[in-house]
């Protein structure tokens, strides 16, 4: 087979255009008489010479023929400029490891049905190893309901919301499937046509920032869920994890409640996944209090930013619309030098064509973040723009200077910011005017573009949520980030706060077999503090199920 690289072709071309392009390259005219077969393997926008675009594309070409044929192919077409070629001969499958050879003396419980806990599923399933899932939320087509009638009417269930359920926060966002994290078992491939097998569409392996939306995940996760209870995957739902038994650092016993019926439930295992999400707090304490080894770990808060989705595609593309064109995303970030220490502030989870969503999961506390819907047509884009925080914010936060050691010092610095924010507007998404904040006054009116929002907003006066310093360097971020993406900081740019779940406020200790000092105990996933998206989660998901089936023989 043969790889190229660098193939370009204008923004309105077809599939034909494509294949017509590659048989040129490769010279493949009609005295030939050889035909291929080609896989994009990757798909890019090139906006280096904006407004003049380019789709960059990788390919995989099949020629029929042998490998003396294709060696002259290849020699051929390098006189090709600014397009590489070469052979291909490389085997990108993910493969299950061996099993070990421990007894498994009871089915692996699995604590939560976000991506780690379902891949982690998946992959022993696959394995041919009998599992238990438990998950306090609802199925997704249940929590999508309970979903929209909070944001219709504000009454939460707190057990079912944009942060637990089914699928996990992730499915409440955009559903991007990118990351940072090196694949060199294939684990994210892995992932994306796991996501492609239930239901995602098939641009999602090769697309350079792929993406599926809420609305295509929502079916993914429903279709995952189904193929588990065929493969026998025991489930239960609106059942939270509410105890653990340890003996002798020795997992033995997980107790649960059902959270509709009050009823207790018991598991014996030794093998727990703590796959719980990163805003299981009544879950943290209770692993506290059992004394599993964790620890604080830094994350960054901020505020959602919102802006003219056509201002955003003018300044990544040079035009405002185009009809072959997605909405443009972009990645800000930078570093400031502030009081004693130095803080990072950048964009995250950003959001093109999307919504900001009230997506608090407890009482009287309020947290926003950002959905895109799969077509990313809503006028506006958001993103987080966030300050890193670390231990000394929290100390300086707590009122009680005794509590300085506790690992989850992190949790009760998201829990007063969270508080604060909903007392701004007794519950509502509280909103203010860049401009506005930047002279410390309250808003009274949207500028020239209105919020997108999934829940009720009011505008209020956002100075005092975050600290002096905290807002010395978001506003400094917001400044500079206008020199990146021109009117970045213009007067009528909307936030909307507070945004405090970014990531897990504490790391569960896991040595490098995945496992707790408590045996039996895998900590995983984003809640877990060891994964940033849905794409990590789930492969940190597998790495856990992994670590179980090479220690344990399948009876």
């Amino acid at each position: 087979m043969i790889q190229i690289q660098q193939l370009k072709l204008p923004i309105h071309h077809n599939e034909r255009d494509l294949e017509h392009k590659i048989r040129n390259v490769l010279q493949l005219n009609k005295k030939t008489k050889l035909e291929f077969t080609y896989q994009i393997q990757k798909k890019s926008i090139d906006a280096r010479k904006k407004p003049e675009l380019f789709y960059v594309y990788s390919c995989i070409v099949n020629v029929n023929c042998d490998k003396k044929q294709e060696e002259k192919i290849i020699k051929q077409a390098k006189k090709e400029k600014h397009i590489s070629i070469c052979f291909w001969d490389k085997e990108n499958t993910y493969k299950l490891p061996k099993n070990g050879t421990k007894a498994l003396q009871s089915p692996p419980l699995i604590i939560g049905a976000g991506p780690a806990g379902l891949f982690s599923a998946y992959v022993l399933t696959e394995a041919g190893y009998p599992c238990i899932l438990i998950e306090r939320g609802k199925t997704v087509e249940e929590r999508t309901k309970d979903v929209v009638s909070f944001w219709e009417t504000g009454v939460l269930n707190p057990y079912s919301n944009v942060q637990f359920g089914e699928g996990g926060a992730g499915t409440f966002s955009d559903g991007k499937l990118n990351t940072l994290v090196k694949d060199t078992k294939y684990r994210n491939r892995f992932v994306l046509e796991t996501f492609v097998k239930f239901g995602a569409p098939t641009a999602i392996l090769y697309e350079n920032k792929p993406h599926i939306g809420t609305d295509i995940l929502c079916a993914v996760i429903a279709n995952m869920r189904n193929y588990l209870l065929e493969k026998g995957v025991q489930i239960y739902f609106n059942t939270c994890a509410n105890d653990f038994v340890i003996e002798n650092k020795c997992l033995k016993q997980v107790i649960c409640k059902n959270t509709l019926t009050n009823q207790t439930l018991t598991f014996d295992t030794s093998v727990v996944v703590l796959a719980i999400g990163h805003s299981a707090r009544d879950t943290f304490q209770t692993l506290h209090t059992l004394q599993v080894p964790m620890e604080v770990k830094n994350f960054a808060v901020g505020f959602r930013v919102e802006h003219p989705q056509s201002m955003i595609n003018e300044a990544m593309y040079g035009i405002q619309k185009e009809q072959r064109l997605p909405a443009a995303p972009y990645k800000v970030t930078a570093n400031f030098q502030n009081g004693t220490q130095s803080r990072g502030i950048y964009s995250f989870c950003m959001c093109p064509g999307g919504y900001v969503v009230n997506s608090s999961s407890v009482e009287n506390q309020l947290v926003v973040n950002g959905m895109s819907y799969s077509k990313r047509d809503s006028s506006t884009a958001n993103s987080a723009i966030i300050v890193s925080v670390t231990k000394e914010d929290f100390i300086n936060a707590l009122t009680d200077k005794n509590n300085c050691e506790n690992p989850l010092i992190g949790m009760y610095f998201q829990e007063q910011l969270e508080k604060k924010a909903y007392l701004l507007c007794n519950g509502k998404i509280p909103q203010q005017l860049y401009g506005d904040f930047k002279v410390n006054k309250t808003s009274t009116a949207y500028g020239a573009f209105s919020s997108n929002t999934k829940g009720a907003t009011c505008f209020s006066n956002l100075r005092g949520l975050l600290s002096s310093d905290m807002e010395t360097s978001f506003l400094a971020g917001m400044e500079h980030f206008s020199h990146i993406i021109p009117n970045f900081n213009r007067y009528d740019a909307i936030l909307s706060g507070v945004e405090s779940r970014t990531s897990s406020p504490i790391r569960i200790l896991r040595n490098e077999q995945f496992e707790s000092e408590i045996k039996g105990c895998y900590p995983c996933g984003e809640g877990a503090g060891y994964a940033g998206g849905i794409t990590s989660a789930a492969m940190d998901g597998i790495k856990v199920a992994e670590a179980i089936i090479q220690t344990y023989r399948k009876d």
